[in-house]
């Protein structure tokens, strides 16, 4: 019942529109349906005028309803009665529509939230936070998790429905014969006891069917990011082999919560009917209750039994459920807790240079960078050249403010990055990463990134500075042309242009490449130095590289080793062909 209580939390004016309709359906069936039994006695005990003898005789629910009648100025006959009745199921019946109509819309709302939570929660967290996640199992958050919370929510919801008119019939059962629905209401809970352990085995698939959707989405993720290493070793098999025993897994909660389903619904026929055989024969027999009000109270409380039979019933589908919820709420507090700070409000200028004081930095106990100082000039190409793993990257993740120093400062013309907006200062800057994944959409839409405020002519722009404006113009459709899947309908030259070109699309003052040529040929690496240095003078360029031909169109060159940086004499670099 918590899993209710979150919602309505999160949703309180439409929880207490869908409780009111609700509320009113129920009114207006238990009103029809008290209708009945005035009906029965007419049918069994009525004169020769339609009329009943002695009305005064009859029971309680039989005169509410006809002094009802008569404030209305309407006789209680049998027309009347039937009237009543279609009127109480019609007005139920279109009040359940527009209630499950904003069941369906409130649905949809939660898994939207959840998902829009989710992305907000995991963009806002910390760098840090976000290398130690695995992609698929955000993937599997965002889709499945997502979605089974939702149908979480609409069997909690639909709980609630049943409840209210299981709460309505137990009402009118008690006003017929109180002692008859105790025993009905002992009984049925003796039924819900016995086929409660059917409700605990689908909950337990469902908690086996969150890990399991968990493991496969993610290595399914893995796999197919690798496919192309996969399949050139020949080890494909091997990925097979472990989706298959992953998907095996799944099945086996699956095939659970079916045992649990159909266990519920064979268990609770039977003894449901059993319990009203032997409430007819008492009725009857024991209490010797008139024909009339058997068969009214007969009618009541099947209904209330079978209503009771679908409020387990819909909890165990709730059970089943649920456990996707609280895994994706788990997911979004804990991205939520690792919420990467804003930095201060004043906004970035950047007209001299970027400046590192003695700045240390470590993984846990792990030192990466000790008491580094260092200059980027503005409106020059600076690079950070090194061993692999000599910490050029997280320099470059330090300007950035993806993470923030252990110790010492970090400067942009003269102010702490720490006063400056997180936010504006990354909007100043342009990105090429060492892995040049595209999307497998069309070129404009890899260099815009959904940006609405990019048009055409800004990427053509950004193209022609890349040096990648030509060989789009060749594609069939242009910069239109979708370049498959991680680009792979360019060669790594192109993707890489393509990158740069996304990078400069909206103008940044600072272009960081992060071993942006590692992955290319010499005269592909040649042709993207030769471009760089045709941009020097309009932006400034941070390089993380460990090749020459990077390091020869440097205006600083920063060599960085065991955790310590040096700057490269001008004569080293002259030497190197600058």
């Amino acid at each position: 019942m918590k899993l209710i209580g979150q919602f309505v939390v999160a949703h309180p004016w439409q929880s207490l529109l869908l409780m009111t309709l609700l509320l009113l359906a129920g009114i207006a069936d238990g009103i029809g349906l008290s209708a009945m039994l005035p009906m029965l006695n007419l049918a069994f005990e009525a004169g020769s005028d339609g009329m009943l003898a002695d009305p005064a005789s009859q029971d309680e629910l039989t005169l509410f309803i006809f002094q009802f009648l008569e404030s209305l100025h309407l006789d209680p006959s049998l027309g009347v009665l039937l009237g009543l009745i279609v009127l109480g199921i019609g007005t139920k019946s279109l009040l359940v529509f527009l209630a499950e109509q904003r069941i369906g819309y409130l649905a949809a709302d939660v898994a939207t939230r959840l998902r829009l939570d989710l992305l907000g929660a995991v963009t806002a967290s910390s760098w840090l936070f976000y290398v130690k996640q695995s992609v698929g199992r955000l993937a599997n958050a965002m889709a499945t998790e997502a979605w089974r919370a939702s149908m979480a929510y609409v069997y909690a919801v639909r709980l609630l429905v049943v409840f209210i008119e299981t709460t309505v019939y137990f009402v009118l059962a008690l006003t017929v014969s109180w002692q008859a629905t105790l025993v009905c209401l002992a009984a049925g809970l003796g039924v819900w006891a016995i086929s409660h352990r059917f409700v605990r085995i689908s909950k337990y698939a469902g908690s086996g069917q969150t890990r399991g959707y968990r493991s496969l989405v993610s290595s399914l993720t893995d796999i197919l990011l690798s496919i192309k290493t996969l399949k050139s070793m020949g080890r494909e098999r091997s990925a097979e082999a472990l989706v298959a025993q992953e998907s095996n897994d799944l099945r086996r909660d699956l095939r659970r919560e079916v045992l649990g389903n159909a266990g519920l619904d064979a268990a609770q026929e039977p003894l449901y009917t059993l319990v009203i055989v032997v409430g007819i024969y008492l009725a009857l027999v024991q209490f010797q209750i008139e024909l009339a009000t058997v068969t009214f109270l007969t009618l009541v409380l099947m209904r209330l039994l079978k209503r009771g039979s679908k409020v387990q019933k819909e909890f165990q589908r709730m059970a089943t459920c649920e456990s996707a919820y609280w895994s994706l709420q788990e997911t979004i507090d804990a991205a939520e807790a690792q919420r990467e700070a804003a930095g201060g409000r004043q906004p970035p200028t950047f007209q001299r240079e970027i400046a590192l004081e003695d700045v240390s930095f470590r993984y846990g106990d792990t030192p990466v960078i000790e008491h580094v100082s260092l200059t980027i000039p503005q409106g020059r190409i600076t690079c950070l050249v090194g061993e692999s793993g000599s910490g050029k990257s997280t320099i470059a993740d330090l300007v950035i403010g993806l993470i923030r120093p252990t110790a010492g400062r970090i400067l942009v013309d003269g102010v702490p990055l720490d006063d400056i907006g997180l936010a504006d200062w990354r909007r100043t800057i342009g990105y090429v990463p060492q892995d040049n994944l595209l999307l497998h959409d069309s070129v404009f839409a890899n260099v815009t990134l959904g940006d609405e405020r990019l048009g055409e002519d800004d990427v053509q722009r950004a193209l022609a500075a890349a040096g990648a404006a030509d060989f789009v113009a060749a594609l069939p459709e242009g910069m239109h042309t979708v370049v498959g899947e991680r680009g792979a309908m360019l060669s790594g030259g192109q993707r890489q242009r393509v990158m740069v070109a996304r990078a400069l699309a909206h103008r940044p003052r600072l272009l960081v490449l992060d071993e942006a040529t590692s992955a290319l040929d010499p005269a592909s690496e040649a042709a993207i130095c030769e471009t760089l240095a045709g941009l020097s003078g309009e932006l400034t360029i941070l390089a993380v590289t460990h090749q020459s031909a990077l390091r020869r169109i440097g205006d600083k060159v920063y060599h960085v080793a065991g955790g310590s940086v040096t700057e490269s004499p001008d004569l080293e670099r002259a030497a190197d062909g600058r």
